[in-house]
């Protein structure tokens, strides 16, 4: 492909798609330039299904190169290695709006990897990312019904910004992705500080206008030099065999979903699925996905059917009914803080633990934030399915579900100057059908209001679903889908936030894209929902409880002058460290001079707090304090420390009111002594005297060899007046 160079003003900035010079042994690359950010996209198709697979195999990798912010990977070996959980989320977000384009019945291996390899901070490398897939797709020979686009939409002093620099990401009240076709939307993600729906809405539609722009102008490219797609092979179920399964399992298919008890039903689907496999083994051998495909489509028809037709939904309930929902908090008590929040068969247990502020997640990414002291995890074992399976760790589903929930109570959480602690919850699911993040958001509130931390509104989380007859242009928009409803529908539409408005939202769309009616809709049915399952929320636990719980750890907090941090410190920490040691404390001082004790005890924690203050405070002339001897010079006195890392000197004159010898006579080391600032030199040397002893005045014997004065005779040494 000859060399090729397109640039577009994106959002005040230029964005540069560049092609045909780099990686051409791919089916299609692209370079995106947008402000410094520089991000390579490659996209490849094997050339033959992969055998045996009965879903489309879609890859996204999201390379974080550290060299791209001017970095050197951490760890032994110095180089990247697992992404880091931005890096897997980045994977997630260009993954979504992607994969619904793909043509139906796909099975060759798709992989698409973006690598970022230069990144500055006021542009993010998520957008240019989704930017530069849809682009190299789109010129490649890979079937694929774009092109897209995204934007990033913020909100600042009530005004919408696309793609807002560092600055007024700082400042805005919005952080949200679009993504979508010319046409409609296809993946909406992000958070907001209690914004509302009718906001939310003018930001999803600003920002499709915008998209439509970068559409257009990769529509002019790949006129210009896109590829002819391959006509790969796409897997397809013949006529004969949609036909003979219809005709001997519609009814069957019929009276499998003529219960409302999940249960139930499985047992009915199983049992069918067994009786149409043992039908057709012979009839069809060799096409038995084609069979499984078939009744796949044939269950789909019939719950769509009954939710449109008739407004059934699998359970029984109506189209924008909540499922029962019970509460509990305080069921652990060990913990800093607990609940479980069940809502029909999805349950969600939550555990909040405290921490100082030293024990913050430490971030090793391509962002400019190093640290995270609140953290949200996710866990999700194979039993909350009632299934067997692998306990591994985390993979891109719950680290994308744990981040979701983490979104949606970030805006509430207190500041770290008004409750510095490191806070971290747990969300187990113990079990699941359907909106196990929204139960984790939920369950996260009550969780935290458990342990008594003083959020500045409860949240909640529901999720919308859709069915869109394409044929009839019917629609029904579900409030609280379950996994049934989410599985064979159309939308999944995650939508967290408090009395007052929105915190987090979540779209993925599995149609090509969905209208400004459905979204609006949706978030209306949402925010009732969402209004609903908080009233019950608060029936459980209406307030943060009064005190943390006594197992937490007690931080006092406080604040030195910056200009004291080195002498709190110390020498390599010395100073810092001796305090610990003696108090058992743990100790977090930050560059503005703010300062965090950790403690079980609070009794140790105040007297560390005295200890730095004084090491803090200028010690002036004159006043008195109980120091300890920490160094003795025998023929010049005794150095008394002060404070910590703050020695004075204690002459020998002024140990006693008599004449001492040496100073061993008088103290040892580690005596306590009761003295005063006598003075400060110009070189802020420190010199003491006794407080607890009264100076009298003395005759002074003569030392050994000291020649005593002769008595004065009258008038011997009077000034003459000559």
């Amino acid at each position: 492909m000859e060399h090729k160079k397109y640039t577009l003003n994106y959002a005040g900035r230029d964005l540069t798609l560049e092609f045909g010079k780099y990686a051409q042994q791919a089916n299609g690359t692209v370079l995106v330039h947008y402000g410094d950010t520089v991000i390579m996209v490659n996209v490849t198709a094997a050339s033959e299904p992969r055998e045996g697979t009965d879903f489309f195999p879609l890859t996204v990798d999201f390379e974080e190169k550290l060299y791209s912010v001017g970095k050197i990977p951490g760890g032994f070996i110095r180089r990247e290695g697992r992404p880091s959980e931005k890096g897997i989320l980045t994977c997630r977000l260009v993954d979504r709006p992607l994969r619904p384009l793909f043509p139906d019945g796909l099975r060759n291996e798709v992989q698409v990897v973006v690598t970022a390899l230069s990144v500055e901070e006021d542009v993010p490398p998520d957008v240019p990312a989704i930017v530069g897939a849809s682009a190299a797709l789109s010129v490649s020979d890979i079937p694929w019904e774009g092109p897209i686009g995204a934007v990033l939409v913020g909100m600042v002093d009530g005004e919408l910004v696309l793609n807002p620099d560092s600055e007024n990401r700082q400042k805005s009240d919005l952080h949200l992705v679009v993504a979508g076709t010319k046409d409609a939307i296809l993946m909406v993600e992000g958070e907001a500080n209690e914004i509302s729906e009718e906001k939310l809405l003018n930001a999803i539609l600003t920002a499709h206008e915008t998209i439509k722009e970068i559409v257009a102008f990769q529509e002019n490219i790949v006129s210009e030099i896109g590829k002819a797609k391959c006509d790969f092979p796409l897997f397809t179920t013949g006529d004969d065999v949609k036909e003979a399964v219809r005709s001997f399992a519609y009814d069957k298919v019929v009276w499998a979903f003529d219960t409302f008890d999940r249960q139930e039903r499985q047992q009915r689907e199983e049992q069918l699925k067994k009786e149409v496999k043992e039908q057709f083994a012979e009839q069809f051998e060799g096409r038995e996905m084609e069979v499984s495909d078939a009744l796949y489509s044939l269950n789909k028809e019939v719950m769509r059917r009954k939710i449109i037709d008739d407004g059934v939904r699998p359970d029984g309930r109506n189209v924008d009914e909540v499922r029962p929902i019970w509460c509990e908090t305080g069921i652990l008590p060990r913990t800093h803080g607990s609940a479980v929040f069940t809502r029909g068969q999805t349950q969600a247990l939550t555990v909040t633990t405290l921490g100082s502020l030293r024990e913050a997640q430490m971030l090793d990414g391509l962002s400019s934030d190093d640290t995270k002291r609140y953290i949200h995890h996710y866990n999700f074992p194979p039993y909350s399915t009632g299934e067997t399976g692998r306990m591994r760790s985390p993979g891109r589903r719950e680290i994308g579900h744990g981040a979701l929930a983490e979104r949606a109570l970030v805006p509430v959480i207190p500041s770290e100057e008004e409750f510095p602690y490191a806070i971290r919850l747990v969300s187990e699911i113990l079990s699941s059908n359907g909106s196990s993040s929204m139960a984790s958001v939920c369950g996260s509130t009550l969780s935290l209001m458990d342990a008594g931390v003083k959020i500045k509104a409860p949240v909640a989380g529901i999720a919308m679903g859709l069915i869109k007859d394409e044929k009839t242009g019917k629609v029904a928009i579900l409030t609280d889908i379950q996994g049934l409803e989410d599985f064979l529908g159309d939308m999944d539409f995650k939508v967290a936030g408090t009395m007052n408005g929105i915190t987090a939202v979540q779209m993925d769309i599995k149609i090509s894209g969905i209208d400004e009616t459905i979204l609006k809709n949706a978030l209306e049915k949402a925010l009732s929902g969402r209004l609903h399952i908080l009233r019950i929320m608060l029936e459980t636990l209406p307030e943060p409880r009064e005190s943390l719980s006594k197992y937490a750890p007690k931080i006092i907090s406080f604040t030195i002058n910056p200009d004291k941090i080195r002498e709190v410190i110390g020498s390599g920490g010395k100073t810092i460290n001796k305090i610990i040691a003696e108090t058992g404390v743990k100790i977090d001082i930050e560059d503005d001079g703010r300062v965090a004790i950790a403690t079980n005890d609070e009794q140790a924690g105040l007297n560390a707090r005295r200890i730095i203050e004084g090491i803090a405070k200028d010690i002036e002339v004159g006043e008195v304090y109980e120091g300890r001897v920490v160094r003795i010079l025998s023929n010049m006195g005794a150095f008394v420390e002060l404070l910590p890392g703050k020695d004075g000197l204690l002459h020998i004159s002024k140990l006693a009111n008599e004449h001492v010898e040496k100073v061993e006579d008088v103290f040892n080391i580690g005596d306590e002594v009761e003295v005063k600032v006598a003075e400060i030199d110009s070189q802020g040397r420190i010199n003491l005297i006794r407080n607890d002893i009264e100076y009298k005045p003395r005759n002074r014997s003569p030392r050994q060899g000291e020649r005593r004065r002769p008595p004065r005779r009258d008038g011997q040494n009077q000034r003459r007046d000559d």
